[in-house]
C-alpha cells in the first residue's frame, strides 16, 4: 500500500512530481484550513506539507499515522513542533530557500517608497498627470537602512543595499560575539538603530518572544522621514500603532506584508492609509521559490518515510 502525502493548499508540481515519482500517494485536502476539515483529511496521512494552516496537537493527534509534518517555508511558528516531538512526529522547515526571493522583494518596497510609485500611478489613473512636480520621491543611496534580524534574509538584504544601492547598513544584534558581521554592516544600539534609519526592516521570527516589538514607544523614537518593512510575521508589529504613528505623522510610511491576522480584517486601519504598500503575504511568492520550497519539504518528507533523518529538523 502506498504511503500517503497529505497537502491540504497546493505547492509547486516539482515538489508533488518528486513524491510521486517515488511512490506516495498525494491526498490533496478539502481546499478549507480549518481545525475540523484538517482533522478529518490527516487521518489517514503519513505525512503533511503544511503551508498557512495552523497545526496544533488536537491535529497531530488526530494524525494516528503521521510521521512527519514538513512546513513549506522557513518560519514555523503556525507549527506546534513541541507538541509533535511529544508524539514522535518530525517536524522540518525549509530554512535556506526563502532568502534570495524575500531580500529582493524587501528591496523593491524601498524603492516603492522612495520613489513613491504607489502615489504617482495614482497620478495617472486620476489624470493628474502635472501634479507629480508636488510629489517628489528620493534617493535611497546615502540613506540609513536598519535592519532588525540578523538572520539569512537580514544578511542578504543588508548586502544588496550596501553594495548594490550605496545606502548605510546598521543592525542590532543582541548578542553579536562570534558572529560573521560583513564589514559594510554597522552593529548599533536599539535606540539608535531607531532613532537614526531612514528605513527600519524587520526580519525577525515570530512566537511570542517577539510579539508587538515595533509598537507605540518605538514609533516614538524614529525619525518622521522613516519608513518601516514588515516582511517579518505577523504580530511583531502593533498593527494599530503602526496606524496612528502614519496619521500623527511620527513616521512617512509603511509596507506591510505579513499581518497579525491573515487576510485581515476589512477594520484593519492600515487599509484606509494611503501612506501603506499593502500586499498578500507574498515576500516569497516567486515561480522559483515556490519551485525551490516544495522540492525541498518533499525531499525531507521523503527521507523521514524512507526511515532516514530529515536535512532540516526544527529543533528536537
Amino acid at each position: 500500500m502506498k504511503q500517503k502525502i497529505y497537502i491540504p493548499q497546493p505547492i509547486a508540481a516539482a515538489g508533488e512530481d518528486y513524491l510521486i515519482e517515488k511512490g506516495y500517494e498525494i491526498v490533496r485536502g478539502s481546499g478549507k484550513t480549518d481545525k475540523e476539515s484538517i482533522k478529518n483529511d490527516i487521518a489517514v496521512c503519513d505525512a503533511m506539507i503544511q503551508r498557512t494552516a495552523k497545526v496544533d496537537k488536537e491535529i497531530l493527534e488526530a494524525g494516528k499515522n503521521l510521521k512527519i509534518i514538513a512546513r513549506h517555508g522557513a518560519g514555523y511558528d503556525n507549527l506546534d513542533w513541541k507538541a509533535a516531538n511529544e508524539l514522535g512526529i518530525y517536524t522540518t522547515y525549509s530554512p535556506d530557500t526563502t532568502t534570495l526571493s524575500v531580500a529582493e522583494f524587501t528591496i523593491t518596497v524601498i524603492l516603492n517608497l522612495a520613489k513613491r510609485l504607489k502615489e504617482s500611478e495614482e497620478l495617472v489613473r486620476n489624470g493628474d498627470f502635472q501634479k507629480k512636480f508636488s510629489l517628489k520621491g528620493t534617493d535611497v543611496a546615502g540613506k540609513t537602512l536598519g535592519i532588525i534580524g540578523f538572520g539569512k534574509i537580514g544578511k542578504e538584504v543588508a548586502r544588496k543595499a550596501a553594495l548594490g544601492l550605496d545606502m548605510r547598513v546598521i543592525s542590532y544584534v543582541p548578542r553579536p560575539e562570534g558572529k560573521e558581521i560583513p564589514g559594510y554592516i554597522e552593529i548599533v544600539s536599539w535606540e539608535e538603530l531607531l532613532q537614526t534609519s531612514d528605513y527600519i526592516s524587520l526580519h525577525v521570527p515570530g512566537g511570542e518572544k517577539n510579539q508587538g516589538i515595533i509598537s507605540k514607544k518605538e514609533f516614538a523614537m524614529m525619525k518622521k522621514s522613516a519608513s518601516l518593512i514588515q516582511v517579518s510575521r505577523g504580530g511583531v508589529v502593533d498593527e494599530e500603532a503602526l496606524a496612528e504613528a502614519i496619521r500623527n505623522s511620527q513616521i512617512r510610511g509603511a509596507a506591510v506584508d505579513v499581518f497579525s491576522e491573515e487576510p485581515p480584517k476589512k477594520d484593519n486601519p492600515l487599509l484606509k492609509l494611503e501612506q501603506v504598500i499593502l500586499t498578500p503575504h507574498i515576500g516569497s511568492n516567486t515561480v522559483e521559490c515556490m519551485d525551490r520550497i516544495a522540492l525541498d519539504v518533499a525531499e525531507d518528507v521523503h527521507l523521514v518515510l524512507s526511515g532516514e533523518n530529515p536535512k532540516h529538523p526544527i529543533k528536537r
